[in-house]
Parts: C-alpha cells; structure tokens; sequence
C-alpha cells in the first residue's frame, strides 16, 4: 500500500482575471477550487494510474470537508486527523502572470499530533509512504524526521517530497526516493552549476548520502534519475506550458505508482516523467487518458 502524508493541505482557490487594478473592485473572469497539497495531489494522480493509496494528514473546519468530500467523490481512501482549526486556502490569482497567496496553516494541538502518528499504525514492512509539503505553522522543525523514525519501525519505505534541513537529515534514513529541482539542489549543498557535469557530480552526492533513487527536475531541460546502477536522463515532451502547479507531485505519483508493481526505477521515471508532464500541459492535475497519450513519447538515455 501507498500512503500520502500532507501535513499542510489547502483548497487551492484559482481566480482569473482579465487584468488586476490594485485598490479597485476587479472581476474574475472564472475560477476554480481543488484539493491542494503535495501529497494530495500525488493521492489524486496514484488513482488515474490505477494505483491504490491512502491520504493522510490534517483536516479541519469547512474547508477541510470540501477537501475530503471531493477525494471521496474521487474514491480516494483517506484517514486523515480531524482537528479543531480550518484548513488554510491558498489563492492563485491568474492575471496574464500567476500570483500566488497561500495561507500559513492551522495551529495544532498536542492531542491532534498524537492523533497523527497514530494514523501511521497500520503501515508495515513493503509499504511506502509520501512525506511531502511544507509544515503548519504548530509543528517544530524535524516533525519529518519523527515521523521517518515511526516508518522505520514499521519496516516500510519512504518518499520525502521537502527542501533545506528537512531533506538533508532525511537521507542518511535511505527514502526510496528524494526529487528536488536543479536549484534546490545547488542550494541544499551550498554550491552554484555550471552546467550539467556539475548537477550530475551532486546528484551522485544524494546517493552517497543515502538516498536510493533520486530524480533531479530542470525545467525545460527535462530530468536526470541517479540510482545505483546508472544516470538517466529523459528528453522533454512538447505541448503548451498550462499549469506549474502539482507537476512535481504527478512525477513523484508516476514513479512511485510504477515502483511498487515493479520494482524497476527506469521503467518508473518513465511514468513520472509523462505523469509530471501532463500535469504541466493540463489546467488542473493530469488525466489519465491524458498520461497514457504522452507515456510513448517519453525516451530515456543512460549516460
């Protein structure tokens, strides 16, 4: 089984507006509102691949049961923490530009992050679960890493889906895989690329650091995976640029949905690269007729 974690979730508001005038009544042309959150978001694509997972994480108030509503519509299974606070909603104001106002989260209490761990209780050995997204504002720095230390116990496997200290102190705990952009990679080790030998010498650096498969995002260059048996780099699908929005999440949903059938990374980066593709060419979340059209045009070359 798959597990999501999503500490942090929202309803992602999308407003669309011809043009913004500050300080004036301005109006939207349409909008939309869809569950966010990382691991969410990884949830909702595992299910158009017909991949089985469980969402968990913390809901609450009126906004926390538009979320749950839609995954049940969705037939997603969840067991997700119910707590006294509403769940944050996260604008994406369209306006020729994006602008993005996400709120900060809810405030927790003691009882409500026992309440959480607990909901881990029924991970075991051959299980992965999805750590990913940012934290509210109740959880100290290194609640990641309790809860790394509570799948380890249960003998499953781990994905950490996070930036900076979080995923630094996550890989000597061997995640199945960790996928940080370019950037995000430079900034984890203190460095600067400058050009991809360089990337390529650091992702080798995550492997030796722990981690088991790792999947580096650039942009319009496409992606590079490192595991142990190679370096792999993917070629980049072409169609209209839509959405930024959930496609690192729909990569991560397609890599791991295929891993757990079978266990062969290569063959699931291809699937992580056509799921993050679909969603990047989509206006919310990919199909999965959509996934399925891109998955031939996916070529991968080992370096």
């Amino acid at each position: 089984m798959i597990y999501t974690m999503t500490l942090n979730p929202s309803i992602d508001y999308i407003v669309r507006v011809d043009s913004l005038e500050i300080g004036s009544v301005n109006r939207m042309t349409s909008d939309d509102k869809f569950p966010g959150g990382k691991g969410i978001n990884v949830s909702r694509i595992l299910k158009r691949i017909d991949a089985q997972s469980t969402a968990l994480g913390f809901l609450g108030g009126f906004t926390g049961k538009f979320i749950e509503d839609c995954l049940n519509e969705e037939e997603i299974s969840t067991n997700f923490t119910t707590i006294q606070s509403d769940t944050r909603i996260n604008i994406k104001l369209k306006a020729g530009e994006e602008t993005e106002i996400n709120g900060q989260g809810p405030v927790l209490t003691d009882e409500e992050i026992s309440e959480l761990k607990a909901s881990l209780s029924k991970v075991g050995k051959g299980d992965i679960v999805v750590l990913a997204g940012s934290l509210p504002a109740g959880l100290s720095q290194g609640f990641y890493q309790e809860l790394i230390e509570i799948i380890k116990e249960k003998e499953a496997d781990f994905v950490i889906d996070t930036t900076g200290a979080d995923l630094l102190a996550a890989l000597p705990k061997k995640p199945l895989l960790v996928k940080p952009n370019n950037h995000e990679l430079a900034e984890l080790y203190n460095t600067t690329f400058s050009g991809l030998d360089d990337i390529i010498t650091y992702g080798k650096k995550m492997l030796a650091d722990g981690a088991q498969n790792v999947i580096i995002s650039m942009a319009g260059d496409g992606a590079l995976l490192f595991t142990q048996q190679g370096v792999y780099q993917t070629n980049v699908l072409k169609r209209e640029l839509k959405n930024s929005v959930g496609a690192g999440d729909s990569m991560i949903a397609g890599f791991i949905g295929e891993y757990s059938k079978t266990q062969d990374p290569v063959e699931s980066f291809k699937w992580g690269v056509a799921c993050g593709s679909a969603t990047a060419f989509s206006d919310d979340l990919a199909t999965g007729e959509f996934i399925q059209e891109l998955l031939p045009e996916v070529n991968i070359t080992k370096l």
